[in-house]
């Protein structure tokens, strides 16, 4: 049976095609591909700026543990023994401004620092130096001049260690990783951009005829432009946001699980450093659009128009 309503009745709308469905169709396969390239990269780049932050922090933690401690080593006077010669040092170290205490270092103690590199066996019959460790204020330190100066005049015969080669040894290694560690954020950043332009460039070549057609036809290039623009754009932006998801929840595992230190004092996370991951998207969405830019710009420059 036939429905006059079928024949006579007001038809339905059609649904409005967008200029973009024609000229990039979708390409589920291509485009997951593109996207996981991208998140893995985006993964990759938050782990190296995180990197970066954690080398960084860790230098200046390290420099400033140094900077703020200096070892004395005490010779004894003849028919003096060393204990009685660092417990003298320690005492005229002690009364030096800008000296917060100063502590004779036992055997024991002296023994328990070497225990890891001289193993058990040797430290018997290991002549171990007498020590002294001084801990400096923070705010006006005293200098290894100065410490040296006041043991001089009180006749003791000492050798002061400010820590000073040490410490400029641990800044030139911190510069080093973090120098590093940004090279390979900014390399994975290139490479995400090289990526989308890749792709902003096949897909351009891929739909050129379109392309005039629709150039002869009123479109204009900035259009087009954005076409491939916006397509690019909320796909980084999306993949970024799932890479910047993997590497939060790596992160923060690892922060809750090291404590206070993070996960170990050489690699020292903060809470922070996942409040600068939730740019990822945005950030990998900008590249997108500036490399589907450079692309689509480079490639509609260099068509050919009919005359």
């Amino acid at each position: 049976m036939i429905r006059w309503s079928t024949l006579f009745g007001p038809k339905a709308a059609p649904k409005p095609v967008r200029p973009e469905s024609g000229l990039l169709p979708r390409d589920p396969g291509g485009e997951r591909s593109l996207g996981a390239l991208i998140a893995v990269l985006c993964f990759l780049a938050c782990l190296a700026a995180v990197g970066t932050l954690a080398a960084d922090r860790a230098s200046h933690g390290w420099a400033r543990a140094l900077r703020a401690e200096a070892t004395v080593q005490v010779r004894p006077r003849v028919g003096e023994t060393g204990p009685a010669a660092a417990a003298r040092a320690a005492e005229t170290l002690a009364g030096v401004n800008g000296v917060e205490e100063a502590e004779a270092m036992d055997r024991e103690a002296a023994e328990a620092l070497l225990r890891p590199w001289m193993g058990e066996a040797v430290l018997n019959d290991l002549p171990i130096p007498f020590l002294v460790t001084v801990r400096l204020e923070a705010t006006a330190p005293a200098s290894a001049l100065s410490l040296s100066r006041a043991l001089a005049e009180a006749g003791i015969d000492a050798t002061v260690d400010d820590h000073s080669l040490w410490r400029g040894e641990v800044e030139r290694s911190a510069r080093v990783i973090s120098l590093l560690a940004l090279a390979a954020f900014l390399a994975t950043a290139f490479a995400a951009g090289a990526a989308i332009a890749y792709a902003t460039r096949a897909g351009l070549d891929a739909r050129r005829d379109v392309i005039e057609t629709l150039s002869l036809s009123g479109a204009t290039d900035a259009g087009i432009v954005w076409m491939f623009q916006r397509r690019f754009g909320l796909l980084a932006g999306a993949a970024g946001a799932v890479g910047a998801t993997v590497a939060i929840l790596l992160i923060g595992g690892l922060r809750a699980l090291g404590g206070d230190a993070g996960l170990t004092p050489a690699l020292p996370l903060a809470w922070s450093d996942i409040i600068l991951l939730t740019c990822c998207p945005i950030v990998a969405a900008a590249v997108a659009l500036v490399s589907a830019w450079l692309a689509a710009v480079a490639a509609l420059g260099g068509r050919t128009r009919p005359d």
